[in-house]
Parts: C-alpha cells; sequence; structure tokens
C-alpha cells in the first residue's frame, strides 16, 4: 500500500523540530526535507492518517505558534 504524501511550508529552523515531533507519534508519518531553503517538508503518512496529520500540524501552528502551511506539492 503505498503512502500518502502531504507537503508543507514552514520556517526552516523549524524542520527539525517537526521532524522529531511527527516521528515521535509512531506510525504517524515520516518527514523528509524537500526544499531547506523553502522550508518545504513532505510527511508520508499511511492511508487514512492524513486528517491526523494535518490536525497535528494545525495544533502544532496554534499552540506553539509555528507558522505552518499546506502547499501543493509535485516536485
Amino acid at each position: 500500500m503505498e503512502s500518502v504524501r502531504l507537503a508543507f511550508r514552514v520556517n526552516r529552523k523549524d524542520i527539525s523540530y517537526l521532524r522529531y515531533t511527527i516521528e515521535s507519534y509512531d506510525g504517524m508519518g515520516i518527514v523528509k526535507t524537500l526544499d531547506p531553503k523553502k522550508g518545504l517538508i513532505e510527511v508520508r503518512s499511511a492511508p487514512g492518517c492524513e486528517e491526523t496529520v494535518r490536525q497535528l500540524m494545525k495544533a502544532l501552528h496554534r499552540e506553539d505558534g509555528i507558522p505552518i502551511e499546506e502547499v501543493r506539492y509535485s516536485g
């Protein structure tokens, strides 16, 4: 089964924090940096988990003040 890919634009300084946070939730997703200069990351998750990833990203934005924007990426 193929994973679902979601792309986000974040501040470069937040990439490591987001990677460790997302990957600390066992099985939620794996983070890949697509373009470090532009702050583009990809989160790969199991099908059906994409809404959970989006909810986590919204919570990190709301509660930690991290600028996060979901974007389309066809890299």
